[in-house]
């Protein structure tokens, strides 16, 4: 579980952010939480990670562990092949020569990881000439039997996959026009600076034109070089212009079918130099996000009930033009974009009533304005008591407070105030939800150090006082730090009648010692000993839900309402950290948690933190602050990492889905949940492979690394075609012969969609007492 907090300041600092910032994780582990999972690993433990499902065959299934990928039909035969909405004719494989006269887009890598630069009368094909796009894997050059578009930058990639309909031109990938304006800039400041102007989150729309920026102050004439990299640090786009002596502000025009993050560099061919760090994002690099449209090939869902949505989030930055923490809205336009519908709202007692009883009137009581829209969620927070009625005579959440009848009383006009403020703004809200405890753990920062009686009582009256005045009351506890810390005490209060006041469970999704690129959900999945194989992501998640079926009524709802992922353990912020491959890691771990989490039965699950904070285990914020070199709370200028691009595709894929479960028999290493968007409609099958041997710090977070799968998506003796989504929402087609497609599985998991859902019914494990809404 996480380290302990002030969090009495924190409370204070959620009043001056109004309510955004409450639960804030101070995220470095406790050294109880560390001991507890290194001694059951043991010193070195470094097992390989598995899914740990059901031995009940579902495909014909094989692996590759090894570095180097299978050979690609596409590019290792003579054949024409289709890639980015083209067809290309192979004319070289790697480090041989490609012949061709005039002007061709040349293709380099494979048909789905690949390069294309525009060159005249032949090339060599090699990393070279083209860099390497597709790491590990056997590459080949192909030119395009099409015209070659224009390229005003030199060297303009393609997109990695074919993309369904896009309204950029098929083929045209990421591309950005020479400089259409130039304009003097303010002579003090760094060599070199760059910036993607926009509504502050620096993210874009698919296909839409943005500006990018470049600032330089050479001394003497000088060229300028850029390039644009994805989270494979593969270039996607690079160019050169002339820049003037002084300083000079350059725009580039930009546009993309391609989705995902994106980094610039920048250095002049004289003057040398390089784009400097910001806050917690390192030298070298500026960053933008192009957002996934997946909608071509997955029509957006539909919601009979707001509350279906299956994402949330904590954190807020400040946006809008003139906007200074904490006056601004907080969540537009970052949390929309990203796909949160989630956020915490605060009901407390202590901050509602903090000096007498009597003074919440809910009649009265204006909700604040960051919910008025109605399409942010509220999780209704309970947590705390005020001084006055403590036995300790100050403001705890370790107690239960002096009078339960006085706290029941509260508790009902928070119900009636709620169910006011439900059927006002969100009429499409089936239900209200109400978190009770937030991590009474025993070495947390909240510990609750009253009896196990005592903390029923709690409950009871919470329940009974919520349930009198609000018909549509969802009340969920117990909010422990760790998905294990939640089994082990629903399974010691549960005899004590706890699940009779309990609508549903809410917990925090963490899982190991340091949730981290280094220690992923999978980590412990495979160990050989049985006692720490269970507490790996997916088996402890199976052991709530059988505790949940045992003590709760059928149909309890489970929200995970806190669950991030750091750098590492010992790490931080700094000039030079992280690197690319730290973050392409932590992007992978983050879909990863989520989509287990989810995949084994929570019906809601939130990002944890928006923004890198201080006061924490670094690296916990989907995207980097730009002012402070820790971080900071409600941040004005933000950039995001992968993670939050991986998020933002993540969203747009699962939400509105109902969960199948975790496919059966899949060898070890590998990991597949399905997924059922609502409405009886198509099947998303999130997939990835996880190996601890090749995936660590030390020796680099491989990107090479891959399986083989079989994945049966029709019936036998059926044929035709899958759309298969990146990890950034990019998606290909995929052929399928008798009713099986053969995915190419990595650490970063892809989304296969397909139309046969009968084929899933015998082939996945439901959660235990999970419930399709």
């Amino acid at each position: 579980m996480p380290n302990v907090r002030e969090h009495r300041a924190l409370r204070l600092l959620s009043r001056v952010l109004a309510a955004q910032v409450t639960g804030l994780r101070i995220a470095a582990l406790t050294a109880a939480f560390v001991a507890f999972f290194t001694g059951l690993a043991g010193p070195g433990f470094n097992a390989f990670g598995a899914s740990g499902q059901d031995s009940a065959s579902n495909a014909d299934i094989s692996t590759n562990s090894g570095t180097k990928s299978g050979t690609n039909s596409a590019t290792d035969s003579t054949a024409n092949f289709a890639a980015d909405g083209r067809t290309w004719t192979p004319c070289a494989a790697e480090n041989e020569t490609c012949p061709f006269t005039g002007t061709r887009d040349v293709l380099y890598g494979t048909a789905e990881r690949h390069v294309v630069k525009t060159l005249s009368n032949s090339t060599e094909c090699n990393n070279s000439v083209f860099g390497d796009p597709a790491f590990g894997e056997n590459k080949r050059c192909a030119v395009a039997l099409s015209a070659s578009r224009d390229t005003p930058q030199s060297a303009a990639p393609q997109a990695a996959v074919a993309r369904p309909a896009s309204r950029v031109p098929a083929g045209q990938g990421l591309r950005c026009s020479a400089p259409a304006t130039q304009a003097g800039a303010a002579g003090n400041g760094d060599l070199l600076e760059a910036d993607t102007p926009s509504d502050g989150t620096r993210l874009f729309a698919s296909g839409k034109p943005f500006a990018v920026t470049f600032t330089a102050r050479p001394t003497q004439g000088d060229t300028l070089a850029w390039q644009m990299r994805d989270s494979w640090n593969v270039v996607r786009a690079s160019g050169r212009f002339p820049v003037p002596a002084g300083a000079s502000v350059s725009t580039l025009t930009c546009a993309s079918a391609l989705a995902g993050y994106f980094a610039i560099s920048a250095s002049l061919e004289r003057a040398h130099g390089q784009l400097e760090s910001r806050g917690t994002r390192p030298a070298g690099i500026v960053t933008f996000g192009v957002l996934p449209d997946p909608s071509t090939a997955l029509p957006p869902a539909g919601f009979p009930y707001q509350d279906l949505h299956r994402f949330g989030g904590q954190g807020t930055a400040f946006l809008a033009p003139g906007q200074h923490c904490c006056d601004g809205d907080g969540y537009r336009p970052v949390y929309t974009a990203l796909g949160l519908s989630w956020a915490n709202d605060n009901r407390n007692w202590y901050m509602e009533e903090p000096d007498k009883a009597g003074t919440f009137d809910p009649a009265t009581r204006q909700l604040t304005s960051f919910f008025r829209r109605g399409d942010i969620m509220r999780l209704i927070q309970l947590d705390g008591i005020p001084k006055w009625a403590s036995p300790t005579g100050k403001e705890t959440h370790s107690y239960a407070p002096t009078s339960l009848a006085q706290f029941k009383d509260y508790m009902a006009k928070v119900g009636a105030e709620s169910n006011r403020v439900r059927m006002t703004y969100f009429p499409k809200q089936q239900n209200n939800y109400y978190q009770v405890t937030w991590e009474p753990d025993a070495d947390g920062g909240l510990p609750w150090r009253d009896t196990d009686a005592n903390f029923v009582a709690l409950y009871e009256s919470v329940w009974r006082g919520i349930h009198s005045t609000d018909p549509h009351a969802v009340v969920m506890g117990l909010t422990y730090s760790s998905v294990q810390g939640n089994v082990q005490w629903l399974g010691r209060l549960g005899p004590l009648g706890i699940g009779r006041y309990l609508d549903g469970v809410s917990i925090h999704g963490y899982y190991d010692a340091g949730t981290s690129p280094s220690h992923p959900p999978e980590r412990l999945a495979n160990a050989g000993d049985p006692a720490v194989a269970a507490n790996a992501l997916p088996a402890s998640m199976r052991a709530l839900r059988h505790q949940m079926r045992q003590y709760l009524k059928p149909g309890a709802r489970l929200f995970v309402t806190e669950t991030g992922i750091s750098y590492d353990i010992g790490e931080a912020y700094g000039k030079n950290y992280p690197g690319w491959n730290v973050l392409y890691a932590q992007a992978a771990v983050v879909a990863r948690t989520h989509l287990i989490l989810l995949g084994e039965g929570a019906d809601m699950t939130y990002l944890f933190y928006l923004a890198d904070m201080p006061d924490a285990a670094p690296g916990y914020g989907l995207f980097f602050e730009l002012d402070h070199p820790t971080g900071a709370y409600g941040p004005t200028r933000i950039s995001p990492k992968p993670a939050a691009l991986a998020t933002a595709a993540m969203t747009r894929i699962i939400d509105g889905t109902e969960t199948l479960g975790p496919l059966k028999g899949v060898p070890n290493g590998v990991y597949a949940y399905a997924f059922r968007r609502l409405g009886n409609g198509k099947v998303v099958t999130a997939l990835w492979t996880h190996d601890n041997e090749t995936w660590n710090a030390k020796a680099g977070f491989s990107t090479g690394q891959n399986a083989d799968f079989r994945l049966r998506v029709d019936a036998p003796g059926k044929s035709g075609e899958v759309v298969v989504f990146d990890m950034m929402g990019n998606a290909s087609t995929l052929p399928y012969r008798d009713g099986v497609a053969s995915v190419k599985l990595s650490a970063a998991p892809i989304y296969v969609v397909s139309g046969n859902a009968d084929v899933f019914r015998d082939a996945v494990m439901t959660p235990e007492g999970y419930a399709s809404r």
